[in-house]
């Protein structure tokens, strides 16, 4: 059963609660819609939990049923990542409900998250790197993808700020692009030469090609005019990658892999925070550990000592 249909299902007052929290994940939290969407699958799934138990009411709500909920996720074989995001679901939830005086207590307080086992990122080498950007056509569409691949190898930015440019956040003059991350909080990214001449190329002989009346100042366009969608950047990533004989990428892969390579080139890992745009620095440090991984396998390889 989908998350509308368990969603209809709920007793009325924790239906009305989970439309409540959606409104002020989305409206006072100024969360993502991808973070929304995800919250809001996990409310209602502990709300189902509850509503299975015998619960009626939020005011029912205790640390023992939290419990009893992420139990029952492992059990169905839910990996450690997902666990932890549903915790903080549970946890956000259930101290909204709090403060909006829905529950007599925050039971979700006493939640802990599983610790999860942080995986490293796979990242391409630079020759495979530029041979995910090579491309020889010069049709509009050929033009833009060229573009896009530059500008997420770049930057390092993330899909969704990608798509939500505009050309007025492009300073041409810099080499800067002015993005918009989470939390609408603005960075200025710099971009090098070969994004820039593929930004260039794309702006003069393809955009007007692809661009229509609604097109707006969207920056990247899809076939028909409107601003290019995040699927869409996916499947060019992606097809670029085969393309080439690599393995399958995503345009997070692509951050990735701008952040390491540019720890590998010696850049302060404050400056690649900034540059992602995270808010801690703990979320960058993973990079180290890429750039640490990637020096110790060159040294097994290359080094007659090792």
């Amino acid at each position: 059963m989908g998350t509308r249909e368990t969603h209809e299902r709920l007793p009325p007052e924790m239906r009305a609660a989970v439309d409540e929290f959606g409104h002020h994940l989305a409206r006072v939290d100024d969360r993502s819609a991808e973070t929304v969407r995800a919250y809001l699958g996990d409310v209602v799934s502990l709300l189902d939990h509850a509503a299975e138990a015998g619960l009626t009411t939020l005011a029912e709500l205790d640390i023992v049923l939290l419990r009893g909920w992420l139990a029952a996720r492992i059990r169905q074989g839910a990996a450690r990542t997902s666990q932890a995001r549903r915790a903080a679901a549970a946890r956000a939830f259930t101290a909204w409900a709090f403060r909006t005086g829905r529950v007599p207590a925050d039971p979700g307080a006493h939640l802990a998250s599983p610790k999860t086992h942080r995986t490293l990122p796979t990242v391409l080498r630079a020759d495979q790197a530029e041979a995910l950007m090579a491309g020889n056509e010069e049709d509009p569409e050929s033009l833009r993808d060229r573009a896009v691949l530059e500008l997420l190898y770049a930057t390092g930015v993330r899909v969704s700020e990608l798509c939500g440019l505009n050309q007025a956040d492009v300073d041409e003059a810099r080499r800067v692009v002015r993005v918009f991350g989470k939390g609408a909080k603005e960075r200025a990214v710099p971009y090098g030469i070969p994004a820039q001449k593929a930004l260039d190329a794309y702006r003069r002989h393809a955009r007007p090609k692809l661009a229509v009346k609604a097109s707006g100042d969207a920056l990247f366009l899809g076939v028909k005019g409107g601003r290019l969608q995040q699927t869409v950047v996916r499947r060019i990533v992606d097809a670029a990658a085969r393309a080439a004989g690599l393995p399958h990428t995503s345009p997070h892969d692509l951050r990735h892999l701008a952040a390491t390579h540019l720890l590998d080139g010696g850049a302060d890992l404050r400056a690649v925070q900034d540059l992602l745009g995270h808010s801690s620095l703990s979320s960058t440090q993973i990079y180290t550990h890429v750039s640490t991984e990637r020096l110790r396998a060159a040294f097994k390889q290359a080094h007659p000592r090792a």
